[in-house]
């Protein structure tokens, strides 16, 4: 890292702090290379950490489960030794290439210097869908996401949806809560069957044909929530706070509009993981080329291969291959 006039210099300037991106930062550390993290949102972790930090992740390498946030924590852990400067609660808002580099500026100016981007940035921003009957009530009662079980524990829930996240916040609440009921506005469900029966199981109440029409607050606070069931009176339920998982909407914001070849909020990049500009790599959900799957597992393999190639194309003498791990002193 160097500094000048009015910029900040890295080798590697990682776009996205999501699991990939967190892997990306140990990897560029293990070869040499400094760098940044930039993400929008003001934690690491991207939507894990956002979306569902609290639910067991079952298809990452060496681990039977892990849960969301001691995923995150591990990266963040791995990457440390490295020193990686993160930027976070920043947007990159322009990519620029530049004599021998790349120039990514921030909001608010900042000018960050690279021989190279790799952008990790998942689905893009994303922003959740809002529930009508909720306006007002954001950060009163109503919430998105559930960053921490216990600010529920002993709460009468309301959860909102029927998709897998709903239904993981059911699974997740039932433990720590006084209640939890779900209320959906279609007999059917997005989520997958199993995690349907894994709820009834635990006996939450699940109401369907139903929609949240009316927050009710007492002594300033949310206390109730009135709901409309299809074809019967309104009914009033405890509700000491409400998750509104109602899914949401992404785009990849400035990345669009950087000269890179996107479809489908997708980057398309070669074997390399290099996208249409040079010097500009892509990892994780947000590349795309004939065959993917879209893994956390994938992106890691992505995030390697990036940076690899990352470290030759800086360094012409350097070794593609580095080097198993295991045999660093």
């Amino acid at each position: 890292m160097s500094e000048s006039a009015g910029e900040t210099s890295y080798d590697l300037v990682i776009i996205g702090a999501g699991p990939t991106g967190l892997f990306a930062a140990y990897y560029a550390g293990f070869r040499g290379l400094s760098m940044a993290v930039v993400d929008s949102l003001p934690e690491a972790g991207g939507q894990v950490t956002a979306m569902y930090p609290e639910k067991m992740i079952y298809d990452v390498g060496g681990f039977a489960e892990i849960r969301g946030r001691d995923l995150v924590q591990g990266l963040l852990d791995q990457a440390a030794p490295w020193k990686p400067v993160y930027l976070l609660g920043r947007q990159a808002e322009k990519l620029e290439s530049v004599e021998g580099g790349v120039t990514v500026t921030l909001d608010g100016g900042q000018v960050l210097r690279a021989g190279a981007v790799l952008i990790t940035a998942g689905i893009g921003e994303f922003t959740p869908r809002p529930l009508p009957a909720g306006d007002g009530w954001l950060g009163r009662g109503m919430v998105h996401f559930v960053p921490a079980l216990q600010a529920h524990a002993g709460q009468h829930v309301v959860v909102v949806g029927g998709g897998d996240s709903a239904f993981d916040w059911v699974l997740a609440l039932h433990p720590v809560a006084a209640s939890v009921t779900l209320v959906h506005r279609r007999a059917r469900f997005r989520a997958a069957e199993s995690i349907v029966r894994q709820a009834r199981e635990l006996g939450a109440r699940i109401v369907t044909d139903a929609e949240v029409t009316r927050f009710i607050d007492r002594a300033g606070a949310l206390a109730e929530v009135e709901i409309q069931v299809k074809g019967a009176e309104p009914e009033v339920l405890p509700a000491d706070s409400v998750v509104a998982a109602l899914g949401f909407t992404a785009d990849l914001g400035p990345i669009e509009s950087w000269g890179l070849q996107i479809d489908h909020r997708a980057i398309a990049v070669d074997s390399t993981m290099l996208t249409a500009r040079e010097r500009v790599y892509a990892a994780g959900d947000v590349a795309s080329y004939p065959g993917k799957v879209k893994l956390i597992a994938t992106g890691f393999g992505e995030a390697a291969t990036a940076v690899n190639n990352i470290a030759v194309v800086l360094d012409p003498d350097a070794h593609l291959f580095p080097g198993h791990s295991s045999n660093a002193e």
